[in-house]
């Protein structure tokens, strides 16, 4: 089956309309390639021990502590091979630098007991060996510094907020309808949790390619989506699921766009909930995303919390549904543009009726005035 010009372009043309920026789980869907400079992630160890995947943040741990433990086992066993003491292994009058340590495994578990402060009393450091006194020092020294730094390392990759961001949910999609009498766009967000996001706030992007007037083409512009931060309205009490609203004014990217355009539109709409998680303290960020084909124009977001005994009882088996409504299918502006219109018109028509009573009144209080002069002038 053979496909033209024209059927390749289409096809490439829908296959980058369903590219995301962001994916709807929050990923980013960007690669760095190409990277020279890739000694700066050795200079942040341990952010980049962090963001490793958990199979290889168990390697790093074990190897961090096997490695110290050989290390330090086969410098045990340099040092006795050295000193003779695994020659005068049966000579009680030979003083060892280490009792009991008989060849490089018992080296290997006396590094072992150093490093973790076990300590079983068998294998002993003696006086009469400094240069294992000093071994002794540094390993001691060292020991705390990888138990401090791995465990710290884990710590933190187990205390981050990654997973809170799970129970941080969006709508499937977006919808445009009337609010107040004007074209909004809506998203609706929730959490799963009992324990609330402190300090949630929400923030939208929009991601659209553009060409500059000198002629630069920019693949990934970003633009601010207004969901209400000169109002305050951007600051969430997320206790129940909320509708997140962007009015579609002047300064909206969406000014001039009708139901028709929108539909001819390549674009993505990126939502960011930020906030502190209440049980550690520490910032977690949920993402989502809306192609253009996720709007849904003229539909509203189906109610989802009732009144119980005592409690507002929420059903998130609702969260996804919406229902159509009567929307205008004009942009915004045609539609500020009409309202204006009507308003003008009623005010010169409230205008025009009071012109007219203004100089109907005196005539006919003229007129009545000359017909009872006439009047009393026949009847006086």
């Amino acid at each position: 089956m053979a496909l033209d010009n024209t059927g390749f372009s289409s096809c490439s043309e829908s296959l980058r309309k369903r590219q995301r920026y962001v994916e709807k789980n929050g990923r980013c869907n960007v690669q760095h390639g190409n990277m020279r400079k890739t000694y700066r992630y050795l200079t942040d160890i341990f952010t980049t021990l962090v963001d490793l995947n958990w199979r290889c943040s168990l390697l790093v741990f074990v190897m961090a502590y096997a490695v110290t433990w050989l290390f330090f086992g086969a410098i045990w066993y340099l040092i006795a091979y050295c000193r003779g003491d695994l020659d005068h292994l049966e000579d009680e009058a030979w003083t060892p630098c280490v009792n009991n340590v008989n060849g490089f495994i018992s080296a290997f578990l006396f590094s072992i007991e150093t490093e973790t402060t076990i300590g079983y009393g068998h294998r002993v450091i003696t006086d009469q060996c400094p240069v294992g006194t000093m071994l002794l020092l540094l390993q001691a020294i060292l020991g705390s510094m990888v138990n401090a730094f791995m465990v710290g390392c884990m710590f933190v990759k187990i205390s981050q907020p990654n997973k809170r961001a799970e129970t941080l949910v969006f709508s499937r999609n977006a919808v445009i309808s009337l609010r107040d009498d004007k074209l909004c766009l809506m998203f609706r967000v929730g959490d799963l949790r009992s324990s609330h996001i402190v300090g949630a706030n929400m923030r939208a992007k929009l991601i659209k390619s553009k060409q500059t007037q000198e002629g630069e083409f920019i693949p990934l512009d970003q633009t601010d989506i207004s969901v209400g931060f000169e109002t305050g309205d951007d600051r969430l009490f997320l206790v129940s699921p909320l509708v997140i609203s962007h009015e579609i004014d002047v300064r909206s990217p969406f000014w001039d766009m009708s139901q028709g355009q929108l539909e001819k539109e390549d674009f993505e709409i990126v939502v960011i909930l930020e906030g502190m998680v209440e049980a550690t303290g520490m910032t977690c960020q949920a993402r989502s995303s809306f192609l253009a084909e996720e709007l849904l124009w003229g539909h509203r977001f189906s109610p989802m919390m009732s009144l119980a005994e005592g409690f507002f009882d929420v059903d998130y088996g609702a969260f996804h549904h919406t229902f159509e409504v009567n929307t205008p299918s004009c942009s915004a502006r045609e539609l500020a543009l009409a309202t204006a219109r009507l308003d003008a018109h009623l005010y010169w028509s409230i205008s025009s009726r009071l012109d007219e009573e203004k100089w109907e009144g005196p005539n006919l209080t003229e007129q009545t005035g000359k017909s009872t002069d006439s009047e009393s002038q026949l009847f006086g």
